[in-house]
């Protein structure tokens, strides 16, 4: 048995360093509670671009422009070592630590953010980077497409880990190209929530066979800076949940057994035990038993990982 924590706590929006400390002071939290295991949410730092659901880019270009500059100044460079905090925290702690970002590749001129959520071993060993394969609908205005370089499972303390970032969870091969390395721990950072999906993470645990980890984003109008541009226009109601948050863990029979965790903030805990899934596979193994291989073949096209981003800080 292992335990794992899930924050459900909104960064410090568009300001990485103090995103930074508020991250690493949830980690010694959870740490302290007895967490192996500690996931943030999908673009935990600097924060999830919600202005993107309420803006027009043609209509609203400039405020979008404003906005996307401070973004961009606050993103990840992992190669410049912006992670080294966490990394650190995760060594102090000997946790493991899975968390999404906003990140820009100083190697490529930086021009360009990825949607990406990163695996920290517990050694603060940068472990993985995975970058969102399809941003969704609007996200494509602020990131790029992913490669599947990061599209893999790696074995950790709690399990075999795999990690698929919101609607990455609906493309059916990304769930499967998981499946076939033999993910135990089934990882989703989101900004999705309510009852739809936790349909499909229940889905996900069903057909997978595996331990579901939603990671939920929680936000409300007075999360919201007060100097952030467009801030009455875009967020004026203070009260307002921009996000229900929603984290919830799932086992391999498809049972919540923690949360969800609904329109708080906080942290979520539980028990999880990766030697559940090899019997829940007895029934139904997509990539084992219950495929057809002689019907069906997957092949996933992965470029290597760049050596330099993979540093110890």
């Amino acid at each position: 048995m292992s335990m794992i924590a899930i924050i459900q706590r909104p960064s410090v929006l568009l300001d990485r360093q103090a995103t930074l400390v508020r991250a690493v002071e949830s980690v010694a939290e959870a740490a302290a509670a007895g967490a192996e295991l500690v996931v943030l949410p999908e673009q935990f730092i600097p924060g999830y671009p919600s202005w993107i659901w309420r803006l027009a880019a043609g209509k609203d270009g400039a405020l979008m422009g404003q906005l996307h500059e401070q973004l961009l100044a606050n993103a990840v460079d992992i190669a410049r070592g912006d992670l080294a905090p966490l990394q650190q925290a995760a060594r102090h702690h000997a946790v493991t630590i899975v968390c999404g970002l906003n990140e820009c590749d100083s190697s490529r001129g930086g021009g360009t953010l990825y949607n990406s959520v990163v695996v920290i071993a517990a050694d603060g060993a940068l472990l993985n980077r995975h970058r969102k394969l399809m941003p969704t609908n609007p996200e494509r205005m602020v990131h790029g497409l992913g490669d599947a370089s990061g599209l893999r499972t790696l074995d950790t303390p709690v399990g075999r880990l795999g990690t698929l970032i919101c609607w990455e969870s609906y493309m059916p091969l990304a769930r499967y190209a998981l499946y076939a390395e033999g993910v135990q721990v089934y990882v989703a950072p989101t900004y999705d929530s309510g009852e739809g999906w936790l349909a499909t993470l229940r889905h996900i645990a069903l057909e997978g066979r595996c331990w579901v980890l939603g990671s939920g984003t929680v936000l409300r109008g007075s999360d919201i800076p007060k100097g952030l541009p467009g801030r009455a226009q875009l967020f004026p109601e203070a009260d307002e949940w921009i996000n229900d948050g929603d984290s919830v863990v799932i086992d391999p029979q498809g049972h919540s057994v923690a949360g969800p965790l609904h329109r708080e903030s906080g942290i979520l805990y539980a028990q999880i035990d990766s030697s559940r899934v090899a019997p829940a596979r007895r029934a139904l193994d997509v990539c084992g038993h219950y495929a057809r291989p002689d019907i069906f073949d997957l092949h996933v096209r992965r470029a290597p990982l760049e050596a330099a981003h993979f540093i110890d800080q």
